[in-house]
């Protein structure tokens, strides 16, 4: 199995948790925070597809699913057309609020079968370009691939955790 298969198979997995963790969640149940600065469902899913989104639109050096295919619009949020919930503060995560998990999904999917459309391209070879000089050291594109990873397992843990919360609650 070549690192590029490693990597189809684990973005594939975040897929697989996004779509299990928006399973049948209400719009409330999406857009529900524990605690007045704690982030939402849909802001983690809408964050952490931002994220693979920009990431690895930019060290594919493809458009970003967001702004291209229209989802910028389709969401309505008003934020900035680059922002991927870095640094949000409280306020702004409460801005991020869908009607259904639909749109995340939506969204999400359509990241997901770009990065793969990238992934399945890559050689050996490949991972071991720069993507980032912007880092000491500069940052590779396995690295970024790895960390964009990271983040979104991360962040699809914390909705499912979440949405346990939120369903025992309403047990």
């Amino acid at each position: 199995m070549d690192a590029k298969d490693v990597l189809i198979d684990a973005y594939g997995r975040i897929q697989e948790e996004v779509h299990n963790a928006l399973d049948g969640l209400s719009p409330d149940d999406l857009c529900a925070r524990p605690a007045p600065d704690a982030n939402s469902v849909a802001w983690l899913v809408w964050h952490l597809t931002r994220v693979q989104d920009d990431h690895v639109a930019d060290a594919a050096g493809f458009d970003q699913v967001w702004l291209s295919e229209g989802w910028e619009k389709r969401f309505g949020l008003g934020l900035e057309p680059g922002d991927i919930g870095y640094g949000h503060s409280a306020r702004q995560v409460a801005r991020v609020r869908v009607e259904s998990g639909d749109l995340l999904l939506g969204y999400y999917d359509a990241v997901h079968a770009q990065s793969l459309k990238f992934l399945r391209g890559l050689t050996a070879g490949d991972f071991g370009r720069i993507v980032d000089e912007r880092w000491d050291p500069p940052v590779t594109l396995g690295v970024r691939l790895v960390s964009v990873l990271a983040d979104d397992l991360q962040h699809v843990g914390q909705a499912a955790y979440l949405r346990g919360l939120l369903q025992s609650a309403e047990a």
